[in-house]
């Protein structure tokens, strides 16, 4: 039964699980968008959506719990500085992955995943 199992193990053991979602989030804040598999990008929402609601408020716990979980620190102060700030008023749901096919070689299903700032940048338009 897999009764309070939920998460994709990646054939990885813990801890180069926990080092790939690092390095993989910490390239989402810093780039904006990435391209990774679809499962990856999956688990990588779960990973980051946390992050950013705890961004928004910037007071001295969930500075130290964002940069246990990320690898830089231009990344933390760009996370606190810039993007949680930005979704300040949104509730949730600060990602969106895009399917792109399958890779080449092993058929792996690819996706995009990225912040969701356009829709924000549209809708600042639209009022205006």
């Amino acid at each position: 039964m897999k009764h309070l199992k939920a998460g994709r193990k990646f054939g990885r053991k813990s801890a180069p699980r926990n080092a790939l979602f690092k390095s993989l989030a910490t390239a989402l804040i810093k780039h904006g968008s990435i391209k990774t598999t679809l499962p990856k990008a999956k688990e990588l929402r779960r990973y980051i959506e946390p992050l950013i609601t705890s961004a928004k408020e910037e007071t001295f716990l969930n500075y130290r719990k964002v940069t246990k979980l990320l690898k830089e620190k231009e990344a933390v102060k760009k996370l606190f500085k810039e993007i949680g700030p930005k979704y300040k008023t949104r509730p949730g749901g600060y990602t969106r992955i895009y399917k792109t096919g399958f890779r080449r070689g092993d058929n792996a299903p690819m996706s995009i995943i990225s912040l969701v700032d356009n829709e924000l940048k549209k809708e600042e338009k639209s009022k205006e």
